[in-house]
């Protein structure tokens, strides 16, 4: 599966990391999810010489995701003003404070095997190519901490269950674990893919440094970019953003525009003018 990153400076030193929606891709990985638990039991308890252990972990997570995310569909739905309401905008205002790059990261399936990055052209493809690396790189040290700190905090959500309430922390946590799974997930993958040297994502932000500036200097990385990673300088995406300036960053018109032409969720965009 190929992905679509669009990369751009927001606001500043702010830059922008989205992955273009695609819809068909979506309804692809959907379709791959159990939707009843006759099917997943099914499904797990096939036997298969070539299945791996790990591959119905993956699918239970997976059912546990989905059927997670049409409870939350639910309360979108309910009526105004009643609890299921108050709880879908607790949730809302909770879901405000998860940071653009993880959202970004969690984009990255395993089912992506090719990515294509769009840049405006002002920009160099080197320095593109590294930021992109960096936040990836970034992403397989600070996901792996919260993953861990989440999973030990599950334990003691559980103690809520005897209230008459729904165990909101619970599940709060239970997907603060999941996303930051994901993000994990993603953050490896996004390394692998845009990384010349298979071995480099368990190398150091330091060697990775050192292996792109001997290819710079060595003049092979114009000379040649990796089938996995494609660097698509854009003209159309230089002339979205000519309304940008240093201290106010892309104007809402350009914004509008950018995300329309390339599928972007405006919500999860905007929140890198004040990522750091």
């Amino acid at each position: 599966m190929r992905a679509r990153l669009i990369v751009f400076p927001i606001k500043g030193r702010n830059w922008c990391f989205s992955r273009s929606v695609d819809p068909s891709a979506c309804e692809a990985h959907s379709s791959n999810i159990p939707s009843t638990f006759v099917e997943l039991w099914s499904r797990i308890s096939k036997p298969a010489k070539d299945k791996l252990s790990w591959y119905n972990l993956e699918l239970l997570i997976d059912f546990a995701a989905n059927q997670m995310s049409n409870q939350w569909c639910n309360l979108e739905r309910a009526p105004p003003g009643s609890f299921k309401s108050k709880i879908h905008g607790l949730g809302l205002w909770m879901l405000s404070g998860v940071k653009p790059s993880e959202i970004f990261l969690k984009s990255i399936t395993k089912e992506v095997n090719k990515v294509e990055i769009i840049y405006p052209s002002s920009l160099n493809g080197l320095l593109v190519r590294r930021r992109v690396q960096h936040i990836a790189f970034r992403g397989t040290i600070i996901h792996k901490k919260y993953l861990y700190g989440s999973a030990s905090l599950l334990p003691l959500t559980t103690v809520f269950m005897v209230l008459p309430f729904p165990n909101i922390p619970f599940f709060w946590i239970l997907f603060r674990t999941y996303s930051h799974w994901r993000a994990l997930q993603g953050s490896e993958k996004l390394l692998q893919l845009t990384t010349n040297f298979p071995n480099n994502q368990n190398s150091n932000e330091n060697t990775i440094h050192t292996n792109r500036s001997t290819e710079v200097d060595s003049g092979k990385y114009h000379n040649h970019q990796d089938p996995m990673c494609v660097l698509l300088p854009s003209d159309e995406l230089q002339k979205l953003l000519h309304h940008a300036d240093a201290s106010n960053g892309v104007s809402e018109s350009s914004m509008d525009a950018i995300c329309q032409r390339y599928s972007l969720n405006k919500m999860d965009v905007n929140k890198y003018r004040h990522s750091f």
